[in-house]
């Protein structure tokens, strides 16, 4: 069959276009057949992917980063769900400036190697999130890390991980915070929050948000909590950073669980995202559920 790759120029502020001749010729070189669709604006992927489901292409390739990923497969899986078919292999070629779902999939980021997996063919259905009807990938989240990819949004003068880092120290300093009552799986908590994280993988934005979170495990890891200062919350972000320092869900004030459905209100609108995506308005009511061994990967 042909693959249909999708392109998202704009991954990693446009590096994404500039590598894709090679990317291009990796496929090749591995013999992967393929027909090439260009994103031109916000919101197309999703449209190209399912679009690309009917007219029978498989794998869908994206290249791109983790938002591009989770726009895809939103895509194939609204097609899943208008039709009696299986979800179509999903490809993924590392163009982000995170990656993380490629890092916790343990996938390549050479563009050579990622072209040898495709090729290869093997798959793996992992679980995927969904939040207010949107699905999700790998994490979505309100109030402090939303609040971190507002202001990494307004970042051009550094590119790579370091703008997430720098992200990060400015959302602190502003030191957002909100009440809610958060439930999962008959249990609650009621107070007040710095963050809320709801992981289906353990990275995002190259800060291990929910670290004991499984692609395959058919739950969605939550991690939540406040933190009374700024200190305390730049003492959590080596251990949230870097996962040989320890977790930071074991630092005072918060907690990780694992939860088939999980909901929560805020006192105010907040800021959330799924896969890295900021949702177009910022929202107070959340409802999650976890749909198990959903999405055909593919896998080294």
């Amino acid at each position: 069959m042909i693959a249909k790759v999708i392109l998202n120029p704009y991954s990693n502020r446009w590096n994404s276009q500039k590598r894709w001749p090679e990317a291009e010729s990796a496929l090749k070189a591995a013999g992967v057949d393929f027909d090439v669709a260009v994103s031109q604006k916000k919101g197309q992927i999703t449209e190209l992917a399912e679009q690309a489901v009917r007219e029978k292409f498989s794998p869908i390739i994206i290249a791109g980063g983790d938002g591009s990923i989770g726009d895809t497969a939103n895509g194939l899986m609204q097609a899943v769900q208008s039709s009696s078919g299986q979800t179509v292999p999903l490809g993924i070629i590392p163009m982000g400036s995170a990656n993380d779902l490629v890092y916790t999939l343990g996938l390549p980021t050479d563009l050579t190697e990622a072209a040898k997996v495709i090729a290869a063919g093997k798959t793996r259905a992992m679980d995927v999130g969904r939040l207010n009807g949107r699905y999700f990938v790998n994490n979505s989240a309100a109030c402090l890390e939303p609040y971190v990819t507002v202001k990494h949004e307004k970042i051009h003068w550094i590119k790579g991980m370091a703008r997430y880092l720098v992200a990060a120290v400015q959302a602190i300093l502003d030191k957002p915070e909100w009440h809610g009552d958060v439930q999962w799986d008959g249990e609650r908590f009621s107070g007040k929050l710095s963050l809320i994280s709801v992981g289906n993988g353990r990275r995002t934005g190259g800060f291990f948000m929910t670290p004991h979170a499984d692609l395959f495990d058919g739950k969605l890891t939550l991690a939540f909590g406040y933190r009374r200062t700024r200190l305390g919350l730049f003492l959590a972000l080596p251990s949230a950073f870097n996962e040989d320092k320890g977790n930071y869900v074991e630092l005072e004030g918060m907690r990780e669980v694992h939860a088939t459905r999980i909901s929560f209100h805020l006192d105010k609108p907040s800021p959330a995202h799924t896969d890295g995506e900021l949702l177009p308005a910022w929202i107070q009511d959340f409802e999650y559920e976890i749909l198990p061994k959903s999405l055909n990967v593919i896998v080294a």
